[in-house]
């Protein structure tokens, strides 16, 4: 049979969805390639989007329902299945609430349609519902204090920057689309410096790379804050016209010394005076956040101290300026009140993402009788797997909706198998990143009996009376697209063009009219108060490393993987997570490269062979997270359970731990 190519986008939540080509033949993919009409990813993808065709020929991929028997999974019909969940909802919906039930969700696949799973259980009447994030929240929720919301300029505004920040955030890694704007930025002139406790690729093409102690970036935000205050090198015209608050944080800042800061901080009290004078006086700068910086105690402190920084040296509204966090303008374009009819919900409950483990395990009132599972492997992702383990065995009736069978599956009573991409139509969107949005058309037939996630919700709709659920996959198109009519998108014209570009504005806050309650930047805002914050951003740290473990862990993005999707596909050799040593640490504990070594704190061990890097902070170890529980090399085993400062995010990087040679045999 003749070969196909045909126009989509990959479904992977990072921040770049990068445009396709696939090849098809015989009604099976043989390539995936990029598209070089992407405006911005423009024909180039990483491994892990070409890896989208080995995990949908993996033989270990599920084809069938499973339920759980003696202890052993079994295949049943798909009517068996549906048929046993719906009537086990009911049942506990009559006997103690729907809020007993628990949809734990992340955005594993992404997809405008994989949305609808809330849509189902709103529908349904209610739930517990996970909120929050193990990414982003606590970033997200200090952005909103500050600016009413979280928005990013776009990739083309970098031409007019003279100075670019890179804060916290490896881009060669997780953000590869952004590295060649910035490099073409440089050429223009702009100066490009790079703040992180680890050396990672784009360091090596800065002006300048400074190691920062871990989880002290809003100090030393706050210290160039005092700098440009000091030295009158602030925007006055933007204080008086368009922020509030500005007396109370120049007040508060009266208890920054720079020479205490540059200390703890491990950045020269010299240097701190430059970057406040590239910052104020070499602008416009703009500033890419990382999401690591946020994942400590008081992430969104920090954020809202860079976010402070930025305002008071003039950066925020103008072109080549913006505090690039989150780009949530993209997700907002979407008509979502009638796609998930959140106005159907007669009783509701939140349990926040990083802690879902301990509310299950610790809420008396209501106590979770059933888990929804879907577009998440909790069982590695979540903090400190052995309560996540815990917290899930402590459930009676846990469903998954998955292609494989993964250590969240393999905890679960039913297992349902999903669709991957290409195997169903729908929209992607650069929710984090860029504007483009891709049509993805349905190119092959699933095998076995997948499902699509919109299948399984219809049809348990169908068993559970919940009239008016469903609607086609068009009508749900043209119901999200329906406030971009007016720009000329809809459903039939994006699909004739493969791609468009949402109508959203290159610089956030141009006309200086922000979203939050006074209509103005916040220095000091009244509700992050009564939320129980402090007004503003103050000199706040991590928690105190203890001297039992004197070493900081750092669980990045892996490199090779979308968190937990592709390790496993990776050749047996590399399924063991290199533990990066800073020099110092490991001429301190006399390691060796590539010896055996193990890391430990009081929730557990893991161990694997150590790599000695150079110019990382000298007190920080490195892995990557996401690995299989039988690796024995996923950080979560060691990382702690909480919530950030503002509530919303998680704490992965407050995680203490010691180092120690071992045996190979371990």
């Amino acid at each position: 049979m003749e070969k196909t190519t045909w126009k989509t986008a990959c479904p992977l939540n990072c921040f770049d969805v990068c445009g396709f080509i696939v090849t098809k033949e015989n009604q099976k993919v043989i390539s995936i390639e990029g598209d070089p009409d992407h405006p911005i990813t423009k024909g180039k993808i990483c491994g892990r989007g070409k890896m989208l065709k080995d995990r949908m020929y993996d033989p270990r991929r599920l084809r069938y329902p499973l339920k759980k028997v003696d202890k052993q999974f079994v295949r049943i019909p798909w009517k068996q299945a549906l048929d046993e969940i719906s009537e086990r909802m009911l049942e506990i919906k009559e006997k103690y609430g729907p809020t007993s039930i628990l949809h734990s969700y992340d955005y594993a696949s992404s997809g405008l349609l994989k949305e609808l799973d809330q849509r189902f259980f709103n529908f349904f009447g209610g739930m517990t519902k996970v909120e929050g994030s193990l990414c982003w929240g606590a970033g997200i929720q200090a952005q909103k204090y500050d600016f009413g919301n979280s928005h990013s300029h776009g990739v083309d505004d970098l031409q007019y920057s003279r100075t670019i920040v890179i804060w916290g955030r490896n881009i060669t890694t997780t953000n590869m689309h952004l590295y060649p704007f910035i490099l073409e930025a440089k050429k223009k002139g702009a100066k490009i410096i790079v703040i992180n406790p680890i050396k990672n690729g784009i360091a090596k093409q800065a002006d300048l790379f400074l190691p920062i102690s871990p989880g002290m970036d809003g100090n030393l935000a706050l210290a160039m804050c005092k700098v440009i205050i000091d030295h009158d090198w602030y925007d006055h015209q933007f204080i008086q016209d368009h922020s509030i608050g500005f007396d109370f944080f120049k007040q508060q800042l009266e208890a920054v010394h720079l020479d205490n800061i540059s200390k703890e901080i491990n950045i020269d009290r010299e240097m701190i005076i430059q970057l406040a004078n590239w910052y104020s006086l070499n602008r416009p700068t703009t500033t890419f956040l990382g999401l690591g910086m946020q994942r400590y105690a008081n992430g969104g402190n920090t954020i809202r101290a860079i976010d402070a920084l930025a305002a008071l040296s003039g950066n925020i509204g103008v072109a080549g300026g913006g505090v690039n966090f989150a780009h949530r303008a993209v997700g907002e374009s979407f008509d979502w009140a009638p796609l998930l009819r959140e106005d159907l919900r007669k009783e509701y409950r939140v349990f926040y993402r990083p802690t879902q483990a301990e509310e299950i395990l610790n809420t008396s009132d209501n106590p979770i009788k059933m888990m929804f599972i879907s577009r998440t492997n909790l069982a590695t992702q979540l903090p400190n797997v052995s309560r996540t383990i815990q917290a899930l065995e402590n459930v009676e009736t846990k469903v998954v909706l998955d292609m494989f069978m993964t250590d969240t599956a393999k905890q679960a009573d039913y297992v349902l198998p999903v669709v991957s991409v290409f195997e169903e139509e729908d929209i992607y969107y650069g929710s984090m990143f860029h504007p483009v949005m891709r049509y993805g058309p349905k190119l092959i037939d699933p095998p076995g009996e997948a499902w699509s996630d919109l299948k399984i919700w219809m049809e348990l709709a169908k068993r559970l009376g919940l009239d008016g659920f469903w609607k086609t996959r068009e009508d749900f198109f043209e119901m999200a697209l329906r406030p971009l009519n007016k720009y000329g998108i809809d459903f039939q014209t994006l699909k004739e063009k493969k791609q468009m570009v949402l109508p959203i504005p290159t610089v956030a806050w141009a006309d200086k009219q922000f979203s939050t309650p006074s209509g103005k930047f916040e220095f000091y805002s009244q509700e992050a108060m009564e939320d129980g914050h402090s007004p503003t951003a103050i000199i706040k740290k991590p928690i105190e490393i203890k001297d039992e473990y004197p070493y900081r862990l750092l669980s990045i993005h892996p490199a090779k993987s979308l968190h937990s999707q592709h390790h496993w596909l990776r050749q047996k050799e590399e399924l063991e997570s290199p533990i990066y040593l800073p020099k110092e640490l490991a001429e301190e504990r006399n390691i060796q490269e590539y010896d055996r070594v193990a890391i430990f704190n009081q929730q557990g061990r893991v161990s694997g062979k150590a790599i000695i890097v150079e110019g990382n902070h000298p007190k920080t170890i490195m892995m990557e997270e996401g690995f299989e529980l039988l690796t024995k090399a996923n950080p979560n085993m060691l990382t702690p359970i909480g919530l950030s400062d503002m509530g919303n995010g998680s704490i992965f990087y407050e995680c203490r731990v010691f180092i120690e040679k071992v045996a190979d045999e371990e």
